[in-house]
């Protein structure tokens, strides 16, 4: 017979693992940046020799050697212990496993890239190169990663939790490490074609050697984001969290990069036409940068479009929302400046110097925005059904018109505050019209967002059935164990049990039979709309548990 104190123990002893692989784990990850540390420092004084090994820096060398000597064979000490921990069926299952390979691995991955790239590309151009110091942390966390890539690989000691988070990660990172380097690049290029050898700044580089050290990032970036998406297989996984970086590093951040540069771009443009008030070598200064963030940009958003259509319908209709969210944003804030500029043009001739500029602004976003926003959102083509719409097309709106409605809220505040600034005989900030005209700009824009879209989920509710959902559950059993707590979690209602005078079912843990039984039960009260239920089980054990759902009507 159990005691309340062996009950405490049992209920404690399963925090131990965790707290002791946890501690375990953070040691070997200090040890790992102890050991690094020492090896990155004496590589550098080896590559150095044309100096003498210890110099005067003798306190640094020191500790170089201690944490090298005595740092990396604890390392490999603990990490022996790991290893061979790792043949039990707990340790290799375990989050702590998986989270350490995932760290040490992306970390080693962004310090090791960057360092060898930013070695290499310090020959180009550079008649002294500083490159013992980048390679000696390339070096060193190179391999780093190569085996802890070879752990995370391991067919029989890899890990089983967040397996499939390195590769994620690594796509991710060099995905948009090769875009925007690819973007540097491509500015280079675009700045030479429009203003020739030229630049605003006197006494830099040659133009060939930023886009050539550009381009070398480009193609580090190009060859991580090859090895784990294609020969690593990312690109085939399906899981939350790979639709989530799909959407992150494939469509939003390149969303943004594309639609930033191309209406930068309109930007100047619109000036070179109406407003040369700007030496013509300044107001070109923006768009090479532009035009090469808007390509790089839109050839990653467009690639990443075309590769979610081979995923669920769930990942496109969220690829959607997503460029639609961007290309809203765009078209609201220029809307927003364009009333702000009409405002101005009532206290100052249109034709000034800021207001000119501004109001040109505000159509370049509009002008780039719109047409993405109409092309992505389709405002005609609305859903007749609740499988059309989608949950996620509600969350949608929902979260645009909270943001909308937040945004007029606070330019609301801001123009009550002018006003009574304005009354009160405050003359420092102008007309009244110059100290709201940017708040009523933005309470303009914001408002129509919000209102837009609260007429829209008011239309989208309708379509959804009025079913009744179960609210409360009577669960009549013999010994119920972990049974109600399960069959809260399933169906969110609250739970009520009555034990059964004649036994019937033997007493089901959380695991095993009970969460068997919990299916069958979820499959038996999936078509029951009553909102109370009556919930029999057993006579019975295992699958021949008898089940009963009977729906209780209201009291009259």
């Amino acid at each position: 017979m159990s005691t309340p104190a062996t009950a405490n123990v049992a209920r404690i002893q399963p925090a131990h693992p965790v707290l002791r692989r946890l501690i375990l784990f953070v040691l070997l990850f200090s040890l790992l940046l102890v050991s690094a540390s020492g090896l990155t420092a004496l590589l550098e004084r080896l590559f150095g020799l044309g100096t003498a090994l210890v110099s005067d820096d003798v306190a640094g060398l020191a500790r170089a050697l201690a944490f090298t000597l005595f740092g990396a064979p604890l390392t490999v000490l603990l990490w022996s212990i790991v290893w061979r921990k790792l043949d039990v069926g707990a340790e290799r299952a375990s989050v702590a496993w998986g989270l350490y390979v995932t760290v040490v691995y992306v970390v080693s991955l962004l310090v090791s890239t960057s360092a060898l790239l930013a070695a290499a590309t310090s020959f180009i151009g550079r008649p002294e190169p500083q490159w013992q110091s980048p390679l000696s942390v390339g070096l060193v966390w190179a391999a780093i990663w190569f085996c802890h890539r070879l752990m995370w690989k391991h067919p029989l000691k890899g890990p089983l939790r967040l397996a499939d988070v390195p590769g994620i990660l690594g796509s991710a990172y060099g995905l948009l490490l090769g875009m925007f380097a690819a973007a540097a690049a491509l500015g280079g290029l675009f700045d030479v074609a429009i203003r020739g050898f030229t630049s605003l700044v006197p006494d830099v580089d040659p133009w060939w050697q930023s886009v050539l050290r550009s381009l070398a990032w480009s193609a580090g970036g190009g060859l991580v984001w090859w090895l784990h998406w294609y020969r690593g297989g990312t690109r085939r996984l399906r899981t939350t969290l790979a639709d989530v970086v799909l959407l992150g590093s494939g469509i939003f951040i390149p969303g943004i990069a594309a639609l930033g540069g191309a209406g930068i771009s309109a930007f100047v443009l619109l000036r070179l036409a109406f407003d040369r008030n700007d030496p013509q070598a300044e107001l070109l200064a923006p768009l090479a940068p532009a035009m090469g963030a808007a390509l790089a940009g839109a050839l990653v958003w467009r690639y990443h479009r075309v590769a979610g259509r081979r995923r669920s319908l769930a990942g496109r209709r969220a690829a959607a929302l997503v460029t639609s969210g961007i290309a809203l944003a765009a078209a609201a804030s220029g809307l927003g400046v364009i009333v702000n500029a009409l405002l101005a043009g009532l206290v100052s001739p249109l034709a000034g110097d800021g207001t000119r500029t501004l109001l040109l602004g505000g159509l370049s976003s509009l002008l780039v925005g719109f047409p993405v926003w109409w092309q992505s959102w389709r405002p005609l083509d609305r859903p007749r059904s609740v499988d059309a719409a989608g949950s996620a097309r509600r969350a949608y709106l929902i979260v645009f018109f909270g943001i909308s409605a937040a945004v007029s809220i606070a330019a609301l505040l801001v123009i009550g505050y002018r006003l009574f600034e304005f009354l009160l005989g405050d003359a420092s900030g102008g007309s009244l019209v110059d100290r709201v005209r940017a708040p009523i700009g933005l309470l303009a824009a914001a408002g129509l967002v919000a209102g837009y879209h609260f007429a829209l989920w008011r239309r989208e509710r309708a379509l959804t059935p009025d079913i009744p959902r179960i609210s409360h559950i009577t669960l009549v059993t013999g010994e119920p164990g972990g049974l109600p707590r399960i069959i809260a979690k399933a169906s969110g209602a609250k739970v009520t049990v009555w034990k059964r005078a004649d036994g019937g079912s033997e007493a089901p843990s959380e695991t095993g039979p009970a969460a068997e039984l919990a299916e069958r039960v979820a499959r038996a009260l999936s078509g029951v709309t009553a909102r109370h239920v009556l919930l029999v089980v057993g006579p019975g054990t295992g699958p021949e548990t008898r089940l009963e759902v009977i729906p209780l009507s209201e009291p009259s």
